[in-house]
């Protein structure tokens, strides 16, 4: 039986992440430091350690488990807060990243590294979308300049160290188990505003676009930059595979949907423009397809309603 380590396991992403692992018979390790993740994500079926990515106690489980994969989705994931603390991000992201690496060259454990990489804030607002893997990058954001420092980072040890990884360019997101409560992940905010029966906010002129891909697609693009062969190690971008749908939809687009999805009339209120946010964004996943065998799966529309199903539920106490 194969083993791999989930980082940020119990989040979002990472908790479907593992239940994919489990169902397809992996001997799945989960590490959270449930700063954002959640108990109730977790799978009894997955072995849980409640440490972050920094300390100590995740290098020596790294040095000593010899996994077969790590999926890397521990991370600080609101644009906002790395604005507001860049040094803060940094921490977890950069530097936990590091920890995981050198754990790994020090132990000599050969694991192949699955790490989620960002799809649209890794290329700024310079680029005109579709971006695709090999398109200019410049961020905006504190969040976004760690993201392409890791990738950064793996590259070289992948040339130097001969390590095998892969970087997930993930479009924005969405679906069951998004928190509505932080700042990021509109989907799910929207979701529980509607619910609750309050305005939907849209900050700027609602324009902006982003590459809305369905959480359950995300997790079978981990799985199978997990198991398929590889390209050649070179250069940044060799293994970074945008993940996406390849089109662009725009934040109230998104708001008009879910209304009427949820058959709500709550009305959509505007607020100023948020700083260091992209306008613009969306990529070309045909590399993903080509070298991992993936496309996207669920359409914008089903994906929004199976959300809107499971928030919906939540709300009732049906355990999903």
């Amino acid at each position: 039986m194969p083993k791999v380590l989930v980082t940020g396991g119990a989040g979002f992403i990472g908790s479907h992440v593992a239940d994919l692992f489990i169902a397809n018979g992996w001997d799945v390790t989960v590490v959270d430091d449930l700063s954002s993740g959640k108990r109730e994500n977790l799978s009894g079926k997955a072995g849980f350690h409640d440490i972050g990515v920094n300390s100590p106690e995740f290098a020596r489980l790294v040095s000593t488990r010899k996994f077969d994969v790590v999926a890397h989705l521990a991370a600080q994931i609101d644009v906002r807060k790395s604005v507001a603390d860049p040094i803060a991000d940094a921490q977890t992201n950069i530097l936990g990243t590091l920890n995981l690496m050198e754990s790994l060259r020090k132990s000599g454990d050969a694991a192949r590294v699955v790490f989620s990489s960002t799809g649209g804030a890794l290329f700024g607002d310079f680029n005109t979308p579709p971006n695709y893997e090999i398109s200019p990058k410049d961020p905006e954001s504190p969040y976004a300049i760690a993201k392409l420092t890791i990738e950064y980072y793996l590259a070289y040890y992948s040339r130097v160290h001969d390590r095998e990884y892969a970087a997930l360019r993930f479009g924005n997101v969405y679906g069951p188990r998004q928190d509505p409560h932080g700042e990021a992940g509109v989907v799910a905010i929207f979701c529980g505003r509607i619910l609750d029966n309050r305005p939907l906010t849209v900050f700027g002129d609602g324009l902006q676009t982003r590459d809305y891909v369905y959480v359950a697609d995300v997790a079978r693009a981990v799985l199978l930059a997990s198991t398929k062969p590889l390209p050649e190690k070179g250069r940044l971008d060799a293994r970074g595979f945008n993940i996406g749908t390849g089109t662009g939809t725009s934040v109230l687009d998104i708001a008009k949907v879910l209304q009427q999805k949820a058959g709500s009339s709550v009305p959509i209120e505007f607020a100023p423009q948020r700083p260091g946010e992209q306008q613009e964004s969306f990529v070309n996943a045909d590399k993903a397809a080509e070298l991992l065998g993936w496309s996207p799966e669920v359409t914008l529309a089903d994906g929004l309603a199976k959300s809107y199903d499971w928030f919906a539920r939540q709300r009732k106490g049906v355990t999903v």
